[in-house]
């Protein structure tokens, strides 16, 4: 589902070539989860980045659902993006002049889906927020507002879902309940999934784990994840 090899990413500055990733590899099949690790600054979110197409890689190749993206240009690759992919941010991105459902319909709409009412409402409804429908984001908690976020991605239904810091705006409570959320709907969905995190009880969720230090992978792991009693989020409760 995802095959990056060799992976180097090399930008000019004022005191010359910067090196932010160097030699990175990652392999994973359908349904597989990864956790991208590391300090500040490591190359987590620029690793995240290229392996989802938003960004090229100074050498390397990455192959996205079979598709060569070092064969594609810009367009080309939004395509592929648009086609199999989804994303969650750690800001939530929501257009704060749309409400929850609004916010959930448009990526739907944009691809053009009769039923994209029916397919918000639905997945809504899977995250807890089906009576918060027609609230706007000012109105919802920071633990909802993700939640719409988790909604809109997972809406898609995506063959592959990209997370970068997606805890990272919230309280660790309400953080440990999105976490169970997110793993939930990503078990029912069998996408594959990469997050960038900091939390190590995130990153121990997943069954790979790939650890970067200054751009150079330092460790890899994989590991037979155990299934975990999943505390449901019941329709209405706040987080």
């Amino acid at each position: 589902m995802i095959l990056a090899k060799n992976i180097h990413k090399r930008v000019h500055t004022a005191a010359g070539e910067l090196s932010i990733l160097s030699g990175v590899n990652v392999s994973l099949a359908s349904g597989d989860s990864l956790a991208i690790v590391g300090a500040s600054g490591s190359g987590k979110s620029t690793l995240l980045g290229i392996l989802a197409g938003l960004d090229v890689p100074s050498e390397g190749f990455v192959s996205l659902d079979g598709r060569n993206l070092n064969e594609l240009d810009e367009d080309g690759r939004a395509k592929v993006r648009a086609e199999s992919l989804s994303f969650v941010f750690q800001s939530f991105q929501l257009m704060p002049g749309l409400t929850a459902l609004e916010n959930v319909m448009l990526p739907l709409e944009i691809k053009g889906l009769k039923d994209a009412a029916r397919r918000a409402t639905f997945y809504l409804d899977q995250v807890g927020l089906e009576p918060r429908a027609h609230h706007y984001p000012p109105q919802l908690s920071g633990g909802e507002q993700q939640r719409v976020a988790i909604a809109r991605a997972f809406a898609s239904e995506p063959k592959i879902l990209f997370a970068d810091e997606p805890t990272g705006n919230l309280d660790a409570h309400t953080g440990a309940k999105i976490i169970e959320l997110l793993f939930q709907l990503n078990a029912k969905n069998n996408a594959t999934l990469v997050l960038v995190t900091h939390e190590q009880r995130l990153a121990e969720r997943c069954n790979h784990q790939l650890v970067l230090e200054a751009g150079v992978e330092i460790a890899s792991s994989t590991a037979h994840v155990q299934e975990q009693p999943q505390a449901q989020i019941p329709v209405g409760q706040s987080c």
